[in-house]
């Protein structure tokens, strides 16, 4: 399995936003780090397939 550094960062609002600087693009957010891990795993899984089409 190929790990990525996720970037999280927390905006104005509160809302966790992570990015994943070697996926260009790859972006997610979240209310609660249980959330945004989620989101971010789908967020990867999603951004790879799309590059295998």
């Amino acid at each position: 399995m190929v790990k990525y550094r996720v970037i999280i960062e927390k905006d104005e609002d509160g809302v966790l936003v992570a990015r994943v600087p070697d996926l260009p693009g790859c972006a997610t957010e979240g209310r609660t780090r249980e959330e945004l891990m989620k989101n971010v795993k789908e967020a990867i899984q999603v951004y790879l397939e799309a590059l295998k089409e």
